[in-house]
């Protein structure tokens, strides 16, 4: 069987469902909604696996599914070397959000990357540690920053609400994601003019390791054909 992973619930899995209606493929959940079954109609020999946005790209390189949906913004995170692990097959036009880098509002003199350099160096001569950057994505902050020259800086974990950390006084800058910036805004927050890390989106990935028998193959295509992302 052709394993595909989506995601288990929200508004993420009710459009990545509608997005596979459109292709004459039925997605549903099956059970309790405590349960993670489900089941695929209108091609044969390929199953459902629903899991967190978070887990496909995990189970993608792992090979334990073949096709999942999931954002660009968490296979870059989560997967080193993401291209030698999966393939993007299809961009499906909804999940869009934007990887950021925000600062507070009042720091009028700070627009660019090069200014929040200079303003990470005096912040450290200032107090005597590092400026904080409070974020859940490590990997492609800290690629931006090396790139963009930023140095005197230390990132923070935020698994929660990040927008809210510089407000809490436990950052004082954040990288997060954002569709409408609202969120920024409420917590007087701006976007760095070149602060856009990665522009993100619901995208069909295909697991360049999994196992595929001689059969799988010939479903796996098929379902590409249909899905028009072969």
């Amino acid at each position: 069987m052709i394993k595909l992973g989506v995601p288990s619930k929200g508004r993420l899995m009710e459009k990545t469902f509608q997005w596979f209606d459109k292709r004459g493929i039925t997605l549903t959940r099956t059970g309790s909604d405590r349960e993670y079954a489900g089941a695929v109609e209108g091609i044969d020999g390929v199953s459902l696996v629903l899991l967190s946005a978070g887990e496909v790209p995990r189970e993608l390189a792992a090979g334990r599914i073949h096709l999942g949906v999931t954002g660009t913004d968490l296979i870059h995170e989560k997967l080193p070397l993401w291209e030698q692990q999966v393939e993007p097959m299809a961009e499906m036009g909804f999940g869009h959000a934007d990887l950021i880098i925000a600062v507070p509002q009042a720091w009028t003199d700070v627009d660019l990357t090069d200014d929040l350099d200079a303003a990470a160096a005096a912040f450290r001569a200032a107090h005597g540690f590092r400026l904080r950057i409070a974020t859940k994505y490590h990997r492609l902050v800290r690629d931006f920053l090396r790139d963009a020259g930023v140095a005197d800086y230390a990132l923070v974990d935020s698994q929660g609400a990040t927008e809210g950390t510089v407000a809490n006084e436990t950052a004082e800058a954040i990288a997060d994601i954002t569709s409408s910036g609202e969120t920024l805004r409420a917590n007087h927050l701006k976007i760095l003019s070149d602060g856009l890390i990665l522009a993100s989106q619901a995208t069909l990935w295909r697991s360049r390791v999994a196992d595929v028998s001689e059969d799988d193959r010939a479903t796996l295509g098929h379902l590409l054909a249909r899905l028009d992302a072969s």
